[in-house]
């Protein structure tokens, strides 16, 4: 992938478009002229709604999961570790959740929501149906990232550079293993958990079945401060803070597909199975990327310091970290 490429427009022909329209115009009145406008104008907005709303969320809204219904948002607080449950169609707050300190990723494992306490060293498991405390799981050092794999939670142990995997239906640990530096952010393939170490410039793809490292992919040139990953069914995006760009690499061998420009300090990342989106932490909007070439489709204005991004099946909604609010967008095509 070449992330230089550019979409050329098609040639304007005098022949085939102001020619044309010039006589029509003249041979119009001007009221219905005026009502082909609004037509126009009316069937253009009609082909592509954009809604952006936004909500409260609880005291922080570093990250987010869906539970098919519903938005959990954490809030990152030392003290008072909380997660939001909204609603998803309204943004109405359904309650609000103690956790342990520190809380910083979540993810849903299609019962429950399970939650990473940093500063506590645990990992919280809720009932996504009423928010009940079910269990609290001792882990690593600094637990942030969160994943599923559709039988267990992996949580990625940023201070110790390792991943804690926990079958979640009965909350027993199966291991520890090594990943690399400060793992940041983590994403499942259908087999491996994809690992994006902070500020170790890799990502690091770890058999879920066992474990074992398969491949760390190395990405040169970035100044050691990543932040987002998502998988798209073919290839990795991740967020490559300080270049302002994200990095596309094929999942099969890690080689380099594309460098595109990413807005402000690009931070969450997340895929509705088309586009890429991306939370710009410093310029206070979202991108929509290409997933094709990653060229810039749109952006979008949110709160201020967006982080945690996600794609509900439906909506985006991203976690204002500053405002305590969420942003939903239901994009048009």
């Amino acid at each position: 992938m070449n992330s230089t490429q550019k979409l050329t427009p098609a040639p304007y022909h005098k022949s085939t478009g102001a020619a044309r329209v010039r006589p029509f115009a003249r041979t119009l009145p001007l009221v219905r002229l005026s009502a082909v406008l609004v037509l126009l104008a009316a069937t253009q907005s009609f082909a592509a709604p954009n809604s952006i709303q936004t909500f409260p969320a609880g005291n922080g809204a570093w990250a987010l999961t869906s539970d098919g219904a519903n938005i959990w948002v954490v809030d990152n607080d030392f003290f008072n570790g909380m997660v939001t449950k909204l609603r998803a169609t309204d943004g109405a707050i359904l309650g609000s959740f103690s956790v342990d300190s520190g809380p910083q990723g979540v993810t849903f494992d299609g019962a429950n929501i399970w939650v990473s306490n940093r500063y506590s060293n645990t990992v919280t498991k809720l009932r996504a149906s009423d928010g009940t405390n079910l269990a609290t799981v001792r882990v690593g050092h600094g637990p942030i990232g969160m994943i599923f794999d559709g039988e267990n939670i992996w949580a990625g142990n940023w201070s110790d550079g390792t991943l804690t995997k926990i079958r979640a239906s009965d909350n027993q640990v199966l291991g520890t293993f090594h990943c690399n530096v400060l793992p940041i952010d983590l994403a499942f393939d259908g087999t491996n958990i994809l690992v994006l170490n902070e500020e170790g410039d890799t990502v690091t793809k770890v058999l879920a079945s066992d474990g074992t490292i398969q491949a760390t992919f190395r990405i040169s040139d970035t100044g050691g401060d990543l932040h987002g990953i998502t998988y798209d069914g073919t290839n990795i995006w991740i967020g490559d803070s300080n270049n302002n760009r994200v990095i596309v690499l094929s999942d099969s061998d890690g080689t380099i597909l594309g460098r595109p420009a990413a807005g402000t300090t690009p931070w969450g990342l997340t895929n509705d199975g088309l586009r890429i989106w991306v939370s710009e932490l410093l310029s206070n909007n979202v991108s929509r990327l290409g997933i094709r070439h990653g060229a810039l489709q749109r952006l979008y204005p949110v709160g201020n310091e967006p982080r945690g991004i996600i794609f509900d099946g439906t909506s985006v909604w991203v976690g204002n970290g500053l405002d305590k609010t969420v942003t939903k967008i239901s994009p048009g095509p």
